[in-house]
């Protein structure tokens, strides 16, 4: 059985193992503290033995669901755990009142666009630069939005 929890501090280091084996350029544990000290919402959805499969961190932003960091674990990927995530997601954000959710997403993360899609996001524009990569390049983003 799994379930969907909220997530907090105490959940912040099985989030930092797949957030590490995920991202190239992962957060850290003081990116996670921060925003959860902040306030952003932090829900993930755990597996029989209590242990976190998949995750996502939103901010709120007036009427707007800013999606800021999202993962499923890589054991996990491609079951459609991503897909439930956006759903719960979506469903967090109707009953919240939020007119929208708003994401960024590499531009060579042809997998996760993919799902972001078929979930009903559209692509909205561009940040040039917004990723890093190795050295001094960056990457832009491609900025997506789902209507609530």
């Amino acid at each position: 059985m799994h379930e969907f929890v909220r997530l907090g501090f105490a959940d912040i280091d099985q989030i930092l193992s797949i957030e590490e084996a995920v991202y190239s350029h992962p957060w850290t544990r003081g990116n996670f503290s921060d925003s959860l000290m902040n306030g952003h919402d932090a829900f993930g959805l755990r597996d029989e033995s209590n242990q976190i499969i998949a995750y996502f961190l939103v901010m709120p932003v007036l009427d707007e669901l800013h999606l800021l960091n999202f993962a499923v674990r890589t054991q996990n990927q491609k079951q459609g755990y991503a897909s439930a995530m956006l759903k719960f997601m979506h469903q967090y954000a109707i009953e919240q009142g939020f007119v929208s959710i708003l994401l960024e997403v590499r531009r060579s993360n042809y997998r996760a666009i993919e799902v972001y899609l078929s979930d009903g996001f559209e692509e909205i524009g561009r940040r040039k630069g917004y990723y890093p990569l190795e050295g001094d390049a960056r990457e832009d983003a491609i900025v997506m939005r789902r209507i609530c």
